[in-house]
């Protein structure tokens, strides 16, 4: 019998397994009896295994354990759509807490895991289908772990959430699973209990907790080193819990090595540079040096550690590492401080015989007096004579004599060879013997001493190993080097392909087919790795490396071949677009002429057989949208672009409809263009199947061929815009689509809405639920652009509220009102709160029982609505202050209403302070209009801003 975890992956892949009809079409997994009864047995076994993730990671692959959690997530009614940060824990019943929770605990791990350095296992013989599987299931992996990485934030807010239940919570049992199986009306009600399921105690979820959010915290040290504090608590807190309560558990097993680990890396992290204990381990010591910049500290303990040889040596090549990486960030006086630190390595590796590392090779190429006594220096400090074995004095003496041989001035072989220790450990005929050598023979040149004149003059320098050489190129970004490391690579073999060493140079394929095209295997290797390497720079933002690389590579490729020449020269004008969009561009600050003009020939581009990337013409149409160049795409772009390039015609349409705005009726021809465009992509193909990644994040993805390009690739185009009024019009007319469908009461408000057409003709084709995850998407982007336009806000708003949440409805109605009226000292203007906005946050407090609070936004109508003040203003339990917020009352009628209901009630003390405001002069009917308009103003400003502070 298969191992419970195999039946788990035997029963989803049948579950997911696409139909084909009877025309032969590929259809998606049918949603019938079968395929849930399939799901519902690898939940169940799931359930026997009690949810344990160190075992369903040990044996399911990420898809197929993102596919069982999702599954877990539906069964436990996590309603659709959502985000789980936006949900209240508290408030779910316990099986659905902590299907969230399972499924946040896992992202995180798996975020960690991936984060680790897996063995490549040495593949078999080649098997098309097996391989095939494995890319596909490659793929998968790296997309799911895409979409977790950007969750990531939200999955850490869910898990320190959980932190503060403080409450026992429930893990769905076999019996439970079968008891949802089964018809609503049997189940009465029982899975929603609060004692359905296994019972994991609150300890234990903390504890587990704990140590993910620790896991996370400590990976993320590495680019925020404020964030090991935070790792640190938690780790501390996982070894409170264990000790308190036990390492065993019913529900988890924690590694207490690693944990001890972590632990101990912590405390290393974020001691101080004054804290006592940092002095107990060399670790700290040389944490400390490195923190506080006392270098030459530094260089005395590794000097005191070539005695102990307590330091491993991993770890002394990393401090090795972070020194040379601060040097070439363009701190000179370490270069001093990395040859001292990097000869304490070397003569340790001597002394434990390991093979010599090129780093040492290349700073002793051009040695000096200084050099070499500091050598001498770290040589007789490292072993002590009298006592080392033979071994370590035959090891020394080899490195002595060799560096001598190495050497072309025979003053440096004279101060080495005259020097104590030489002295001491060879004998006299061994010296003699090697100065003889010294003497006798040739002169070399050494080629290092050349000047560099151009490109192609840079010699190669002295062999040395091909591996050491490989991890050179490997870690270069100077195309200068990287050509003198090839030259030399090629000088020593002729049968590998240099550009193979890595499989993270990666080129497009559309560029590396003509570039192994290219015969000479030299210039092959080093187009191929110049492009690669500047490829990854421009990825990561390091654009003047990237610029360094791209500008070597087109300097060669000039002379052979136009075509990889137009290649560079589009590469270098997407690498411009970059440059200027992170520098200057996030001021405000307008691109050159110079390079909108290069945009516009790189659009207009008529060269046959050049291959181009689609990213190039998606960023140069962003960038005209962006920088409002709207008469040039709508007039000037030729016509045959528009009509084979879907990113020039969808740039056009959105400039013409943004130019027309706003405009006459009769005028708009070009927004009922660009919504039909929209409506196309967004329309689902019967023909084309489901994508088959699996759910990432509750979200099925249907694209459709019917449309220009995909919706994920509009989705990703609209993300490079930044124009707030393009941002506007695309937004406003998702949202126009969202609403054809949806009811009156669901509807979204948004600027220009009305310049859509008001309905569709096959409304079915439409695939609305991805309309609707588009329009959350949209806006949460558009808010990153600008978090205080709050027509944006009020889309937020409408979208929170058309969900059910309407906590996170009123904070966002709030919001809106506050960015636009300085807080609520202004009015906020009629357009942003229009009496539909002001119904909305009616309902929002009513649902939240906040029955006064609905009574004082009556008041903001423009016609008061005193049959919903007076039902409100009837119910007694109230969760808000109540009758604090009778002074924010200014209607009359409704405070008198107020008066005769406490009386009636018999509420003295609440009477008396409706009387009292009441009473209040400025309320006086008889007072001039201004006055009363002025005393009505006062109290909305003060009502809104102890709302804000209630809900921000």
């Amino acid at each position: 019998d298969p191992p419970p975890v195999q039946l788990i992956v035997q029963f989803l892949e049948q579950a997911s397994k696409p139909s084909v009809n009877e025309q032969n079409q590929v259809q998606p997994p049918p949603d019938n009896k079968r395929n849930r009864i399939l799901k519902l047995l690898a939940l169940k076994v799931a359930a026997h295994l009690k949810w344990d993730l160190d075992v369903l990671e040990k044996s399911l692959s990420v898809p197929v354990l993102n596919m069982l959690l999702n599954e877990l997530l539906c069964i436990s009614k996590v309603p659709p759509g959502t985000k789980h940060v936006d949900v209240d824990l508290s408030s779910l019943p316990p099986t659905t807490a902590m299907a969230i929770l399972l499924y946040n605990r896992w992202a995180i791990r798996t975020i960690v895991q991936s984060s680790f350095p897996v063995k490549q296992v040495k593949p078999g013989p080649p098997q098309l289908n097996v391989m095939n599987h494995i890319q596909q299931e490659k793929e998968l992996t790296e997309n799911i772990l895409k979409v977790l990485k950007e969750q990531a934030a939200d999955s850490i807010l869910v898990l320190e959430g959980a932190l503060k239940l403080n409450k026992d919570l429930y893990v769905h049992t076999i019996r439970t699973l079968d008891l949802l199986a089964m018809e609503p009306g049997m189940v009465n009600g029982e899975t929603e209990s609060s004692t359905a399921g296994l019972k994991i105690s609150a300890e234990e979820i903390q504890c587990q907790v704990c140590y993910d959010l620790g896991a996370i915290y400590f990976q993320q040290g590495s680019t925020n080193a404020a964030v090991h504090e935070k790792a640190k608590e938690k780790f501390f807190k996982t070894k409170e819990l264990i000790a308190k309560n036990g390492s065993s558990s019913l529900h988890f097993t924690i590694d207490e090595e690693r944990l001890a680990g972590y632990c101990q890396a912590c405390e290393v992290l974020t001691s101080s540079s004054d804290d006592a204990s940092q002095q107990a381990t060399p670790y700290s010591q040389i944490h400390s040096c490195m923190k506080s910049g006392k270098y030459q500290d530094l260089v005395k303990i590794f000097l005191e550690d070539n005695l102990t040889l307590s330091l491993p040596e991993q770890f002394r090549q990393s401090v090795l590492r972070e020194l040379f990486q601060k040097a070439q960030q363009g701190n000179d006086a370490l270069d001093e401080v990395c040859f001292k630190v990097c000869v304490c390595n070397t003569v340790c590796d001597v002394l434990q015989g390991r093979i010599i590392d090129i780093q040492f090779c290349q700073l002793f190429l051009k040695p000096s007096k200084e050099k070499i006594d500091f050598l001498l220096e770290v040589c007789s400090g490292s072993i002590n004579l009298e006592n080392a074995s033979e071994e370590l004095k035959r090891r020394m003496a080899a490195f002595l004599k060799n560096l001598c041989l190495g050497m072309e001035d025979l003053q440096f072989v004279f101060m080495i060879s005259s020097h104590e220790l030489f002295i001491k450990l060879l004998k006299d005929d061994e010296r003699k013997l090697l100065i003889d050598q010294m003497r006798k023979r040739s002169p070399r040149i050494n080629l290092c001493t050349k000047p560099v004149t151009s490109f192609y003059d840079i010699p190669a320098s002295a062999s040395v190993n091909i591996g050491q050489l490989e991890h050179q190129l490997i870690l270069s970004v100077d195309p200068w080097r990287i050509r003198q490391i090839l030259i030399e690579l090629h000088g020593m073999t002729s049968e590998r392909q240099f550009w193979t060493i890595s499989n993270k140079w990666e080129v497009p394929n559309v560029y590396g087919n003509v570039i192994l095209g290219i015969k000479d295997s030299l210039t092959r290797d080093l187009v191929y790795i110049l492009m690669a390497k500047g490829l990854h720079c421009c990825a990561i933002k390091d654009f003047v490396h990237a610029k360094q690389l791209f500008a070597a590579c087109l300097e060669l490729v000039t002379e052979f071949s136009p075509k990889l020449r137009q290649v560079m020269l589009n590469e270098m004008l997407l690498l411009d677009i970059y440059t200027h969009e992170a520098g200057a561009g996030v001021s405000g600050e307008r691109p050159p002429s110079d390079l909108i003009s290069r945009v516009r020939g790189y659009l207009e581009m008529r060269v046959p057989d050049i291959p181009l990337r689609q990213v190039i013409a998606e960023e140069c149409v962003a960038f005209l949208l962006n920088w409002c160049e709207n008469e040039y795409l709508t007039m000037q772009v030729p016509l045959p672009l528009v009509q084979t390039n879907p990113y020039v015609k969808l740039g056009q349409l959105l400039a013409a409809t943004c130019k027309e705005l706003p405009g006459p009726k009769e005028s708009r021809r070009t927004a009922k263009d660009l919504w039909e465009v929209v409506v196309q992509i967004c329309s689902v193909s019967n023909q084309h199947k489901r994508g088959n990644d699996g759910r990432v994040s509750l979200i099925k993805h249907r694209e459709s061929t019917l449309g220009i390009m995909y919706r994920s690739e509009l989705l990703s185009f609209i993300k490079k815009l930044r124009e707030p009024l393009v941002l506007t019009t695309i937004l406003s007319l998702f949202v126009k689509l969202h609403n054809v469908r949806e009811d009156i009461v669901n509807d979204i408000a948004a600027e220009h809405i009305s310049i859509w057409p008001s309905s569709i003709p096959n409304l079915q084709s439409v695939d609305f639920e991805a309309v609707a995850i588009t329009v959350k998407e949209l806006v949460s982007y558009a808010l990153t652009i600008n978090a205080n336009n709050h027509f944006w806000l009020i889309i937020q708003a409408d979208i929170y509220f058309a969900t059910n949440q309407y906590s996170a409805a009123l904070h966002y109605y709030l919001q809106a009102g506050a960015v636009c009226s300085d807080f609520f000292n202004k009015m906020v203007p009629p357009d942003v709160y229009t009496d539909q906005v002001i119904k909305r946050m009616i309902k929002c407090c009513s649902l939240l029982n906040c029955h006064t609070q609905v009574a004082i936004l009556c008041q903001f109508l423009r016609e008061v609505d005193y049959k919903t003040a007076f039902k409100a203003l009837q119910e007694q339990n109230s969760h808000d202050a109540m009758d604090s917020y009778y002074e924010y009352i200014w209607d009359v009628t409704i405070l008198e209403y107020l008066t005769y209901l406490h009386h009636k009630r018999g509420e003295t003390d609440k009477r008396q302070i409706a009387i009292k405001a009441i009473g209040q002069t400025e309320l006086n009917a008889s007072n001039p209009e201004e006055v009363l308009q002025l005393a009505a103003q006062r109290r909305k400003k003060k009502f809104l801003q102890a709302m804000a502070k209630l809900y921000f």
